[in-house]
């Protein structure tokens, strides 16, 4: 586990990103490839992006807990052009996919998926999370279920 890793060690891991208070928690478990989304203990309610108050509830009783990774493609998008970036190709779109995590409805996060053409990447399929490295560091991205071949 890499929970006692320094704040400015975990600062130069993940140069770039948007890292406070909130989020740490969240960069931190990226390193042990676990996708960590706030669940209020309070209320039960799963919320992210990651903020200090429950926004169900108003309860500060908010802990970075680990999701399954399963869910279905809410929004797909395709870019044909941007930023570069590590691995990314716009030669072929690239897809960023929002997916409803399977944990509570409108509970989305958004990445891209990987080992699938272009093509099969819609609205409605069921996909898994995975992680590759980009620029030295884990990212969450995602693949298509099995399960949506059947």
């Amino acid at each position: 586990m890499t929970d006692v890793i320094a704040d400015d060690e975990l600062v130069a891991r993940f140069p770039g990103h948007p890292l406070d208070h909130d989020s740490a928690p969240h960069y931190r478990g990226r390193l042990d490839r676990r996708l960590l989304i706030n669940l209020c203990g309070a209320c039960g309610t799963w919320h992210h992006p990651p903020k200090p108050l429950c926004p169900a509830c108003w309860s500060t009783e908010v802990a970075a807990t680990e999701v399954a990774g399963t869910g279905t493609i809410h929004l797909a998008i395709f870019l044909h052009q941007g930023p570069p970036a590590e691995g990314v190709d716009y030669t072929n779109p690239y897809p960023i996919v929002t997916v409803e995590l399977d944990e509570q409805p409108g509970l989305r996060f958004t990445s891209t998926v990987i080992g699938s053409p272009n093509e099969a990447i819609a609205i409605g399929r069921p996909v898994v999370l995975d992680w590759i490295d980009r620029s030295g560091t884990p990212l969450p991205v995602f693949r298509l279920s099995e399960a949506s071949d059947s």
